[in-house]
């Protein structure tokens, strides 16, 4: 069991210690969000045909027949062994979808082309996401590596099936989440990874080619493009990640890690000399196309020194604890003010909720009765007084409709033309004593409903005169209780004496 455990650790050391070491490399990479600046460009790369770019990601080709879009690293690869993360996405409404889209890493930098959007006869690598079947071999979408020495063309009606290094079938369309390609190449060794995009983890992937000895060029561009033909598929691609590596051999030893070496050193050198003449070229260039805003800047107006520095940071420091101090001492005066309500409250419920009622008979004591609150009785009363209310408005609402009515009728058949004038004339009149009456039956309610009285207040029942015990009777009583217990213990001690006398 000890020597199986030896092993398994031995092992397990072994891998982790060889274990390349990584680098981002940020020139030959781009992500979202922000991925564009102002103008329109993606740091350190360039894109052209029908790609664009957004701030989240780039499509490279639209789902739109017969595009062809690319993009391409502005900057070379310098290393020797590196590792590249493409995560990409290809969405179609159709179930079969064309044409594909392509990751590259070629000698030269790449253009519009007819292989996905690519140029041909490419020296170096192409991986392939296949989506359209031209052989008719049903084995599509596929994912194809195939290398090229410059003089190959692309079999577009085989798929280049006789063409290729090695592939594998996956279907990469309409998944939930991103397809992920992973390109790992380290002393001579191509491995491919491919994530099929339907799960959110982020190591899911499944190898698809493992290829050795195989030979890339030295300081190659990065590259994407994708197409579309009669059919058509929108191809996003959301980022692409490189990474330098640095086989186990070649890592520094444990003594000097941590430590930069000679050439590093003099290359970070070469590039600091180089971004600082590119610098000054521009500075002087500006001054020459923009004489009339060159100012004299004064150092000392536009930085500051450590003094000042110290005193601002102090300053800042003093204002976050003031600002602090003043939102505790608005929460205390909040917390304050609750308080004194609760105390006020409950002072008001003591001095008004319980009175002393002074008992006139003699012996007794003051009986505490509760001061008359609003009851329910008392509730309903005032809902039934409103209600009354409420139907008397509403009846005077109808008597005020009936005499607006009767003013409507009267004006009509004032109106109308002779021939019945006599019995239009009386008519008016009744109607007239009629409206008299009813306003004067109006007048009466309202006078009624003002003179009302009020509803006589509601009190509490008096509470009957208890006659309690006098102080006197009570302490007689408690004597003769006193003594009765004394003489049943006497009594008991004596009996318990006597007993034990026959023992």
């Amino acid at each position: 069991m000890e020597l199986c455990f030896l092993i398994f650790l031995c092992c397990t050391i072994g891998a982790f210690c060889n274990t390349p070491h990584k680098r981002f490399e940020y020139k030959l990479s781009f992500k979202g969000p922000h991925l564009i600046q102002k103008d329109g460009n993606i740091p350190f790369w360039q894109h052209g045909g029908d790609a664009i770019a957004s701030d989240d990601s780039i499509r490279v080709t639209p789902s739109l027949r017969s595009k062809r879009g690319w993009i391409w690293s502005k900057n070379t690869n310098p290393h020797s062994h590196w590792e590249v993360d493409v995560s990409f996405r290809v969405t179609g409404r159709g179930r079969i979808g064309a044409d594909g889209l392509a990751i590259w890493y070629t000698e030269k930098e790449g253009s519009n082309g007819m292989v996905f959007g690519g140029k041909d006869q490419w020296n170096g690598l192409g991986i392939f996401f296949d989506s359209f079947d031209n052989d008719n071999q049903h084995n599509n979408p596929y994912v194809m590596v195939m290398l090229n020495d410059g003089t190959k063309l692309y079999d577009h009606n085989s798929d280049g099936s006789l063409q290729q290094l090695g592939g594998c079938m996956r279907d990469y369309r309409n998944k939930p989440y991103l397809i992920k390609a992973r390109i790992h190449y380290i002393e001579r060794v191509l491995t491919i990874w491919v994530h099929n995009g339907m799960a959110n983890n982020a190591e899911d992937y499944e190898m698809c080619l493992r290829a050795e000895n195989v030979d890339l060029p030295q300081n190659g561009y990065f590259g994407i493009s994708a197409a579309t033909g009669g059919l058509a598929d929108d191809h996003d691609v959301t980022s692409f990640i490189t990474h330098s590596l640095k086989p186990a051999a070649a890592q520094v030893q444990p003594d000097q890690a941590g430590k930069v070496t000679d050439e590093e050193t003099k290359k970070y050198e070469k590039e600091y000399e180089e971004y600082w003449d590119k610098l000054q070229k521009s500075q002087e260039e500006y001054k020459k196309e923009h004489p009339d805003k060159i100012k004299d800047i004064d150092e000392d107006d536009w930085f500051e020194n450590q003094q000042d520095r110290e005193i601002k940071q102090i300053f800042q420091g003093q204002t976050k604890i003031g600002e602090t101090l003043m939102q505790l001492q608005r929460k205390l005066d909040e917390i304050i003010g609750k308080q004194e309500n609760t105390l006020s409250q409950i002072s008001n419920n003591r001095g008004h909720g319980v009175q002393q009622v002074p008992q006139g008979q003699a012996g007794g004591q003051a009986q505490p009765i509760v001061a008359s609150s609003i009851q329910r009785h008392e509730v309903d009363s005032i809902i039934n007084s409103q209600r009354d209310i409420s139907n008397t408005m509403i009846d005077l609402k109808n008597l005020v409709g009936e005499m607006q009515h009767s003013v409507n009728r009267i004006q009509s058949n004032s109106g109308q033309p002779g021939g019945q004038g006599q019995g239009q004339a009386m008519n008016s009149q009744i109607v007239l004593h009629e409206v008299k009456d009813t306003i004067h039956n109006l007048r009466g309610d309202v006078q009624q409903l003002i003179q009302r009285p009020p509803p006589p207040p509601l009190n509490c029942p008096p509470i009957p005169n208890m006659n309690c015990i006098s102080p006197m009777y009570f302490f007689i009583f408690m004597a003769l209780q006193l003594i009765t217990i004394l003489g049943y213990m006497i009594y008991k001690s004596s009996q318990e004496a006597s007993a034990k006398k026959f023992y």
